[in-house]
Parts: C-alpha cells; sequence; structure tokens
C-alpha cells in the first residue's frame, strides 16, 4: 500500500528467522517483527549492563579495574548478544551480500563481527588489549535494536485494501428458486439468478432490474454524490445500496467479472505498479559500508609497508568498528517515530512512511469532490417560494410532511428545518411513491414533496428559477399545497467550509488544485467555482480515475491525491502519495499512505509541513551521522600519525556516543512543530 519510488520490497528478518533478499528496505508485516524487535531490545539491554560493566577497555575509561571472577564475563554475555541480539543484523547482512547491496544491515554486521572476533582476541590475549570491544559491541546491538523496533512500530501497516473491497459484498443474497426466496451466498449465484433486494439492501452481483424502481446510492463506486433512479431494464452494479425501495434483479456478472472486482484488480495493479524511494539511510551506510572497507585497507597497507604490522591490525580493527553506524541507525527511526507521534496527535495516521517524505515533494494535490471538497450528503442551499408562502412556511410543510422518510433528500429537509429553529407539525396519511416523491396531510392540507414525476402527475409547470437551478446541476424539489405549486427547493452537496482555505493555502505554497469527480461537468464546475479551483476533471468514472493521475503524472507532475470512497481507491493507490479522509470507506483508508481521521482537508497542509519538518531533520541527522564517520575514520586510521597524533580508540568510543546523543536531540526537536488547524477560517 505504498506510493513511493524505489526498490522491491523485502522483510526484515525476526530474531531466529532467514530475512528475504534486500531484508533492510521493506516494512510489510511489521506488526508481527514489532513485537518481536520489542522483546529483544528489552533482553539485550538487560544483558548489556553487566557486560558493559564487566568489559576491561570501560572500566579502563572511568578509571576501574574488572575483578578477576568477572574476566569472562563479558566475553560469555557478550557471545550470547551477538549470537542472539545481533542473528536479525547478521541474516540481513548475508542477504544484503547475496544481492550485492551492500546496506545498513551489511554495515552493522561487518562492524559487530570485526568488535566480536577482536573482543575475543584481547581476551584470549592474541591481540592487543586496547581491541576488547565488548562494551562497544553491546551498546551497538542495543541501539540498533531500539532503532528497528522504533522504525517499524511506527510503520505498521493496517487493513488490506482488498478485503476492504470484499467486504463491499453481503453476507448473503436472497435467490428466487421456483417460486420461493432462498438465502445463498454471493459466491453461488449464477448469470441468469433472480435476486431480491430489499429497501436498505446492497446488491451481491452486477445485474438488470427486472422488476421495481429505487433510488441507488452508488456513491461507493462511482463517485456520483446523488441516488440514482433504477428501474426495469436499468444495469445495477454490485455493493450498491437500493436505498428506499425492493428491486427484483437478474444477475448479469458474478465474481471476477463484477464491476467491483474490476475495481479490485486496479487497486492491486496500481499498488503492484508502485515504485518505492531507497531509504536515504540504506544509500548513506551502502556508501560509508564502502568507504569503511576502502579505508581499512588504505589502512593495513599503509601502516605494513611503513613497517609497522602490530600496529597495522590494530588501526586496520579499529576502523572497522569505529565506523560503525550508531547515530546512523537512529537518525531514520527516531525522527520516524517522532514525526508518526505528531502526526497522530494532530489527527494523521501514517501507514507509509515513504508516502509522507514524499508529500514534500507534491507539486499537485488532486481532491475528490464528493465527502472531501464536499460533505458528500444533499443540504438545502436555495428555498424559492410562491406567494403567499414565506421560505419558514413552505419549509416547515415540507419537512412535517417528509419527516416519516428515511429518504436522503428527506433528510436533508429535516435538518434545514431543524438548523433554523423551525417546529413540526402533525403529519398524518404519510405516502411515498419511489421516484414520485411523498405526500401527506399536514394541519388539514395536502403537502406534496418530489421531483418532475410529481409534476408530471399533477399537471402543474415547474417555478421559472428551476432552470437556472439546474444548468448548476443542483437537485430541484417542488412542494405543492393541495395540488398547486407552492414553491421549490435547491439542494446540491454541501461544500466544507474549510475547503476555501485548504485550496488557498495550497494555491500559496505554488501546488496545483485539481478537483476529480463522477458528477456531471455543471455540478463539478459550480462546486470549482465556490471553492477556488481552477482545473476540473469531472464525469470520471473508477477505472479511469486512476488513469487521470498517470496522465499528471506524464506531465511531470508529483501527484497527491485526497479522497474517501471506494471509487478513490485506484487512484489513491496509483500517486505519489494517496491521502484517505478518515470518514470514507475502509478500502480509501486502506489504499492510502497516510490517513486523515478528520474531515478537513486542510490537514493536507499540516500533512506538508510534517513532511518538510521531518525531512529536514533526517537529512541533518544523516549528515551529522555520517559525517561523524567521514571525520573519525581517518583520524582512527592515522592519517594524522606523521604529526604525531593518533586518535585512541577510547576517545573514538566517547565520541561515537555523543554523536548519538546529538542525533536523539535533534530529532526532539520536532516536537515543536504545531500541527493543529485553527479552530475558526
Amino acid at each position: 500500500m505504498t506510493h513511493t519510488h524505489g526498490s522491491t520490497p523485502t522483510d526484515h528478518a525476526a530474531p531466529g528467522e532467514d530475512p528475504a533478499p534486500g531484508a533492510h528496505s521493506n516494512h510489510s508485516g511489521h506488526s508481527g517483527h514489532t513485537a518481536r524487535f520489542r522483546r529483544l531490545f528489552w533482553i539485550m539491554l538487560v544483558v548489556a549492563i553487566p557486560v558493559v560493566t564487566a568489559s576491561p577497555m570501560f572500566g579502563m575509561l572511568l578509571g576501574y579495574d574488572v575483578p578477576g571472577w568477572a574476566r569472562w564475563l563479558a566475553p560469555a554475555l557478550g557471545t550470547v548478544m551477538y549470537a542472539w541480539g545481533g542473528a536479525p543484523f547478521l541474516a540481513g547482512a548475508v542477504a544484503e551480500i547475496r544481492d550485492r547491496r551492500p546496506g545498513m544491515m551489511l554495515l552493522i554486521g561487518l562492524a559487530i563481527t570485526v568488535a566480536f572476533l577482536a573482543s575475543w582476541g584481547a581476551s584470549l590475549g592474541v591481540l592487543h588489549h586496547e581491541l576488547g570491544f565488548w562494551w562497544e559491541l553491546a551498546l551497538l546491538i542495543v541501539i540498533m535494536l531500539l532503532g528497528h523496533w522504533l522504525e517499524m512500530r511506527s510503520l505498521a501497516q493496517t487493513n488490506s485494501a482488498l478485503d476492504s473491497l470484499a467486504a463491499l459484498l453481503p453476507d448473503v443474497a436472497e435467490r428466487i428458486e421456483h417460486g420461493d426466496t432462498v438465502q445463498v451466498s454471493p459466491d453461488d449465484l449464477r448469470v441468469g439468478d433472480v435476486v431480491v433486494i430489499r429497501p436498505g439492501g446492497r446488491l451481491p452481483a452486477d445485474g438488470r432490474v427486472i422488476q421495481g424502481s429505487a433510488d441507488v446510492d452508488e456513491s461507493m463506486i462511482t463517485g456520483e454524490s446523488r441516488a440514482v433512479t433504477r428501474s426495469t431494464g436499468d444495469a445495477v452494479v454490485a455493493g450498491t445500496v437500493a436505498t428506499d425501495s425492493g428491486l427484483r434483479v437478474e444477475v448479469t456478472a458474478v465474481g471476477t467479472d463484477t464491476a467491483l472486482a474490476g475495481i479490485q484488480r486496479l487497486v492491486a495493479d496500481a499498488q503492484a505498479s508502485s515504485s518505492r524511494a531507497q531509504r536515504l539511510a540504506d544509500r548513506a551506510a551502502g556508501w560509508l559500508f564502502w568507504f569503511a572497507l576502502g579505508a581499512a585497507a588504505i589502512t593495513a597497507l599503509a601502516w605494513s609497508a611503513a613497517g609497522f604490522p602490530d600496529d597495522a591490525v590494530i588501526r586496520t580493527i579499529t576502523v572497522l568498528v569505529i565506523a560503525c553506524p550508531h547515530a546512523l541507525g537512529l537518525a531514520i527511526p527516531l525522527v520516524v517515530s517522532i514525526t508518526t507521534e505528531r502526526a497522530a496527535r494532530a489527527g494523521i495516521l501514517v501507514k507509509d512512511r515513504l508516502a509522507l517524505e514524499t508529500m514534500r515533494t507534491v507539486d499537485t494535490v488532486l481532491f475528490d469532490k464528493t465527502g472531501t471538497l464536499t460533505k458528500g450528503t444533499p443540504a438545502v442551499t436555495s428555498i424559492e417560494p410562491v406567494s403567499p408562502f414565506t421560505p419558514e412556511e413552505l419549509l416547515v410543510l415540507a419537512a412535517s410532511a417528509e419527516q416519516d422518510s428515511e429518504h436522503p433528500l428527506a433528510k436533508a429537509i429535516a435538518i434545514a428545518a431543524h438548523d433554523r429553529g423551525l417546529e413540526f407539525r402533525r403529519a398524518t396519511g404519510f405516502r411515498s411513491s419511489p421516484a414520485v416523491g411523498v405526500s401527506a396531510h399536514v394541519d388539514g392540507r395536502t403537502v406534496q414533496v418530489g421531483g418532475p414525476r410529481l409534476l408530471d402527475e399533477a399537471g402543474a409547470e415547474e417555478l421559472p428559477i428551476a432552470e437556472a437551478w439546474r444548468e448548476e446541476g443542483a437537485i430541484i424539489l417542488h412542494v405543492l399545497v393541495d395540488h398547486r405549486v407552492a414553491g421549490a427547493f435547491r439542494l446540491a452537496d454541501d461544500i466544507r467550509p474549510e475547503s476555501i482555505s485548504a485550496v488557498e493555502a495550497l494555491h500559496a505554497r505554488g501546488v496545483d488544485v485539481v478537483m476529480i469527480t463522477g458528477d456531471a461537468a455543471a455540478v463539478a464546475e459550480n462546486v470549482a467555482r465556490q471553492v477556488g479551483i481552477d482545473r476540473v476533471i469531472a464525469g470520471v468514472r473508477p477505472e479511469d480515475k486512476a488513469a487521470r493521475v498517470r496522465t499528471l503524472q506524464a506531465e511531470g507532475r508529483r501527484v497527491a491525491m485526497v479522497g474517501d470512497g471506494v471509487n478513490d481507491a485506484p487512484a489513491l493507490a496509483q500517486a505519489d502519495v494517496g491521502l484517505a479522509i478518515g470518514a470514507g470507506t475502509d478500502v480509501a483508508i486502506a489504499s492510502a499512505g497516510v490517513i486523515l481521521a478528520g474531515d478537513d482537508p486542510r490537514a493536507v497542509i499540516s500533512v506538508i509541513d510534517l513532511s518538510t519538518a521531518g525531512y529536514r531533520k533526517m537529512t541533518q541527522n544523516l549528515w551529522w551521522a555520517a559525517g561523524y564517520n567521514l571525520l573519525s575514520v581517518p583520524l582512527a586510521a592515522g592519517v594524522l600519525a606523521p604529526l604525531g597524533f593518533v586518535l585512541p580508540m577510547s576517545v573514538g568510543a566517547i565520541l561515537m556516543s555523543v554523536s548519538t546523543i546529538v542525533v536523539a536531540l535533534n530529532a526532539q526537536l520536532l516536537r515543536r512543530l504545531d500541527l493543529r488547524l485553527p479552530k475558526t477560517l
């Protein structure tokens, strides 16, 4: 579910397991690895305490002697740490050697192996006592385990997008067999079967309506904000909902042939084709590996050629150990952990760290309209009464007549009356006619609310303003009182008030804003004018959304897609960064790299700020961590030996610890970043 660029992913190995090739690059399946690395870190931390305190070199640094009875404590426990705590890194190093792609795992594996062998050589008296690196070995393993634990904890994945798509289908379908209704699994349906869809029911397969008429909510498939009337002869799609009436449907496609399955394949293809960025730390570790190896070889040759073979061994081993990436191993994980925590506090849930990193480079934000820039539900936006009725009187009559209806448009009218503080009146004789409207008796008068078919049946004319509303793509309902037109309502998908400031802020940053929707062009253009968006892509079907993202990417753009529906899932997976509105469907959330837990589109700005700040800290930490190695390795090799200075191992070890502390403190500065959204616009 990533939407970033570079190498093929593989898993970290758990302790005692063989990782897949390139073990340091992937972050799938991290929930299990997180628990293993957490447990291993705490165990190794406890074991490291006696290893460090019983290490002769550490005692020499602090000015105390290790008692004779504890002489073999560090070698014994240090061996346990190397074999157990170092197992994931050693296995990863082998995989990187096999792939011929040196990186962090190989650098760590090289450092702990050299430290382990040198320390045993010093403990047995074969090598110089200064090469007793037991305490360094213990600290390196503990710090690297901490880094990997923090990294994988922040990168734990949530539900699968493909599982969420499958969940759109109902658990059972009602099939007609010999005149009787039988409940069966959707998997048992065949082309030609006839199924019953009850009001509020979800379609189990693609089909054609053979009996009945109903308003069908297709927003999860098409993105269309309004329910669409489907009657005899019309095609219907699996996963959609008959909102107000029952249907009988003849099945025309099942299983992998349904439109829903097609979207499922699009999501899978987009996810599989998404490239990934090679981690900065991996690249730095790869370069540092060759740098350390080259420096060690030159050191051995130079000191040997100068006639100091013993010093050649000491200096070479010192170079390899001092190149160990204490700070480098924490440079990225610490920043990742803090940015993830800061994001969560701001209602931004980071599923894919690489997606968050990429957000700072985005130059185009593609917003889905329905449920993202708009609230995704119809609202009364204008009332046109006919004298002698006032807008309030018309709204009270319509809301009172509609109060027993569950239709989304009826709810919109009721909400409008409630928001204006109007009191409903008692209604009797409520009747609902699909695709026509409702009628009821209110205060002794017959009140009818409905669309064009209601006017046709009553032989009435629509109000003149209706044409202008229709050109704007609005939904139009007329109100008849005692069979005469008393007024009309304009209903439209309500725009989120935060959308305007979100678009303004993106424009101020030089980011292009594009709106994509399955709605008609008139509806889309009207919303775009109100929000301030210049470029609109309207009337787009689900299978075309991902293609439109690819078109933008082909123009050289870095695209972030913001959406909330199933129809957005392929585009979310295809985009460089997919951001899902948290109130949306599970599949949209699962297909995105970043989830906005709230419904405020201004959170996109917060993601950009977080991405920029996090990348800046990563870069600073990498320069500091790698810079230490670039400086200390030549000094440890003896570059300044002709001037009488050779970096002592004890000083190098202290500098390594200081480097780690600096990286940790620098990462903590991210906590000052304020991602809270303004309460008022």
